[in-house]
């Protein structure tokens, strides 16, 4: 798993480009990577959610973890440490930021997030559209318990967890017609259940949805599963970032498959 991973990230140091958007013929493209990538979020804000992560990070308490997708490759056993969870599950500070400025652009009028973990990655998308719900989803009662308290406590309203399943949550959101205007997968790291969630998203989603999948490279089934996704037949375009996946279904443009440095 190390040395396939290794292998996969010098193949996308050596692939990637366009980190300014230059040499991009799609202005669509040209204009996500020169702007939206570098449209920052507010200081204070990621001020906030960065103290949520320090906390966390500092924590002693252990709670349980119920988990149905792929587990980690890090922490074994369903007892753990939530200052584990925070540094090896928690988005990284830099992905969460682009999470916000994507969610800024393409998060009307809703939001979608399948894996709340602690919560981090949704109060960047939270804060990205304060005007949209972010409805996010966690089996967990333990661990969605801890990310109601940090919502709370940083004083996000707009978040709407729903606790169990992906496979019995997904069905209630179709109910209520939620049409996605970004959605971020990241539950489950196993290609069979990721294509899955990603069939159904793109039922629900139309042709301005983003869909965003975290962790593309981390393993061989992920890029099995990225690449499939990538076939889709109303899949118009994808940007490959490395540890992330972006996944457009837009009209009139042409169909490309891009790498960029991020």
């Amino acid at each position: 798993m190390f040395f396939f991973r290794i292998s996969g990230y010098l193949d996308y140091l050596l692939f990637s480009r366009h980190r300014n958007g230059h040499g991009i013929h799609s202005p669509f493209i040209f204009d996500l990577i020169s702007r939206v990538f570098r449209n920052k979020t507010a200081n204070d804000i990621v001020l906030k959610i960065e103290n949520t992560r320090i906390r966390c990070s500092s924590s002693e308490r252990i709670i349980r973890v119920f988990d149905l997708g792929a587990g980690s490759l890090k922490m074994k056993g369903d007892l753990r440490k939530v200052s584990d969870i925070a540094r090896y599950s928690a988005v990284p500070k830099k992905y969460g930021v682009l999470l916000s400025a994507l969610a800024a652009e393409f998060g009307k009028p809703a939001v979608i997030e399948l894996g709340t973990s602690l919560g981090i990655s949704t109060m960047y998308l939270a804060s990205g559209c304060p005007g949209s719900v972010v409805y996010t989803v966690d089996a967990c009662p333990e661990t969605s318990r801890l990310a109601m308290e940090n919502f709370s406590e940083a004083g996000f309203e707009n978040i709407r967890l729903l606790n169990g399943s992906f496979d019995s949550t997904i069905p209630e959101l179709k109910k209520q017609s939620v049409t996605p205007g970004l959605v971020f997968i990241d539950g489950d790291h196993r290609r069979e259940p990721v294509l899955r969630y990603f069939n159904q998203m793109a039922e629900i989603s139309n042709s301005s949805t983003v869909i965003v999948l975290d962790d593309i490279h981390q393993s061989r089934e992920m890029e099995d599963a990225w690449n499939e996704v990538k076939r889709h037949k109303s899949v118009t375009a994808t940007v490959d970032l490395y540890r992330i996946g972006l996944v457009f279904f837009r009209r009139g443009m042409s169909r490309s498959d891009y790498v960029i440095r991020y």
